[in-house]
């Protein structure tokens, strides 16, 4: 059997506004309207990643150490840059740089509905194939 990932689900409370971020700060792009009512959209993300978002029942649970899906990682060939241009787009860091496991380094970051996201820059031919 051969399984790809085609996109992650983003419940959101206000889905309009996360569509509009999405395609303001990082630059994504309307793939497909799923529905009107109520409202969802595939956004594809450059690299080509999908994200599906669609209208939320209720908030949900926050932090990296919640159960389930907890970030989306976007990697990034020099962080610093991606830093400043996602700071004059109005993005908030709550932490430095960090290291990243395996290799290279992270920045955390949140959209505006508190979804967690961060950027990693790992080192040319990271990972090694075996």
């Amino acid at each position: 059997m051969d399984f790809r990932a085609e996109h992650l689900g983003l419940a959101a409370m206000d889905p309009f506004a996360l569509k509009d971020w999405y395609m303001r700060v990082l630059g994504a792009s309307v793939v497909a309207e799923l529905s009107q009512s109520p409202p969802a959209w595939l956004l594809e993300l450059p690299g080509g990643f999908w994200i599906e978002i669609y209208s939320a029942d209720s908030p949900g649970a926050r932090g990296n150490r919640v159960s389930g899906w907890r970030h989306l990682a976007l990697r990034v060939q020099n962080i610093e840059a991606a830093q400043a241009r996602l700071k004059q787009a109005g993005v908030e860091f709550p932490e430095p740089i960090k290291p990243a496991g395996g290799a290279g380094q992270i920045l955390f970051f949140s959209d505006p509905e508190g979804n967690l996201l961060h950027l990693v820059e790992r080192p040319d031919g990271w990972p090694r194939k075996r």
